[in-house]
């Protein structure tokens, strides 16, 4: 038997970094184990696949023994199509509603890291057949609120930093946590003290709008200054979270404010002006394709992402795509369910010429995994978090992968 071919499939409970039970599973060749545990997101999309069958993860540890093991067993692990693709088959679903998109990720991933092992290659180097590393820019989260966190917040899930003037890659991380820590020196400052973080390790504070961004922009101006280092600022609206269907209005507790579309888009049009911002993602609810449009066309130097919009669906991404609604596509491989998926809508998208960002949960893994599939999807942005040491296992991997490749290894540039 080959050293690549799957000789068990195995699964068990284990813990996110919230403390919410995941699934991870073990796949075993004869020269190798690759281990890959399931992350998840709050801040759910309508249109990601099923995180676990009917009966939950007790139920997909029961399917990953009893049907998907013995099919599994005897594949060659380097075949990540064909794994990918009985997958599919054997659920049947559209959206992996019978074993459950978490199963299937952690089994894809977990065949991928195996097939990598017993190649002796990195998992990078194993999907992209390529030995040069292109390393993505790292979107830094400072500032949390929405449903990532808990008490006094802010209406906008995320406050975003991007430092597009970095050289190496270990330079754009060191400069992210320095804004990070210069952020709560200034909530301090400002008599607003961060009451503690928040999911992905972002500092929760009761402030409006408009509060949150002047404060990581000056954070952005002070770390910029001290190290003569470009660094724009971003956010992720989650506006589906905001999204009231019945009444068609977005809901901004903290700002007071109730907003039709026209009146959101004058919103973001505003924030986008006046913050200068460089990534704004999911302005608009997740059927917004014409306001995503429109906003797109009115840009010149914002990357505008889609993430509830698409959810790294390949059908989703070509209905935009043909709408050109947006410049920027979230590519999260459990959204889709499995490894050969996500490559699929990330591609496309980077031939399409969008931005492709390959993002964490806020629910996620001490796994490092993220770094080389970013990597291997080409993607010139990762959205990995700043501090906790979930994030930080995804940042030390790429400053690791930086410095034992040297010069086949080179920073992104994001073209917007």
């Amino acid at each position: 038997m080959s050293t690549s071919a799957i000789k068990n499939v195995k699964g068990c409970k284990v813990f996110d970094s919230r403390g919410k039970l995941t699934i991870e599973v073990n796949v075993t060749t004869a020269g190798s184990v690759g281990q890959a545990t399931a992350p998840s997101g709050l801040s759910r999309g309508r249109w990601e696949v099923e995180q676990y069958p009917p009966g939950g993860i007790d139920e997909a540890l029961r399917i990953v023994e009893n049907i998907l093991a013995p099919r599994l067993i005897g594949l060659n692990a380097e075949d990540q199509e064909a794994v990918d693709r009985l997958l599919h088959e054997i659920d049947g679903t559209s959206n992996f509603s019978k074993i459950g998109g978490n199963t299937a990720y952690a089994i894809s991933a977990a065949t991928a890291l195996a097939a990598a092992s017993s190649r002796k290659i990195p998992l990078f180097e194993h999907l992209s057949h390529s030995p040069k590393a292109e390393l993505p820019l790292p979107l830094g989260n400072v500032i949390g609120g929405g449903r990532h966190a808990r008490a006094a917040k802010t209406d906008i899930q995320e406050f975003l930093i991007l430092p597009i003037g970095a050289k190496t890659f270990f330079e754009a991380a060191d400069t992210n946590a320095k804004v990070h820590f210069e952020i709560a020196t200034l909530l301090e400052a400002k008599g607003k003290p961060s009451i503690g973080k928040g999911d992905e390790g972002a500092w929760i504070a009761n402030l409006t709008t408009e509060e949150a961004f002047d404060i990581t922009l000056k954070a952005c101006e002070n770390v910029s200054t001290l190290m003569g280092i470009e660094i724009r600022a971003g956010a992720d609206m989650a506006a589906s979270t905001l999204w009231n269907e019945k009444e068609n209005v977005y809901v901004y507790d903290r700002d007071s404010q109730r907003l039709n579309d026209e009146q959101q888009f004058e919103l973001v049009d505003h924030l986008i002006d006046r913050y200068d911002l460089v990534y704004l993602e999911d302005p608009f609810h997740e059927e917004s394709f014409e306001s995503f449009a429109e906003l797109t066309r009115k840009v010149n130097d914002t990357l505008i992402c889609g993430d509830d919009l698409f959810a790294t669906n390949f059908a989703r991404f070509e209905k935009g795509k043909k709408m050109k609604a947006g410049n920027a596509i979230m590519i999260k491989p459990n959204q889709v369910g499995t490894i050969t998926d996500a490559y699929r809508t990330a591609r496309e998208a980077k031939e399409s010429g969008y931005a492709t960002v390959t993002s964490h949960r806020s629910g996620d893994t001490a796994a490092p995994e993220l770094a080389h599939l970013a990597i291997a999807f080409g993607s010139p942005i990762i959205k990995t978090g700043v501090v906790g040491g979930e994030r930080v296992a995804k940042i030390n991997e790429l400053a690791r992968i930086e410095k034992a490749f040297g010069e086949k290894a080179r920073l992104a540039s994001i073209k917007n």
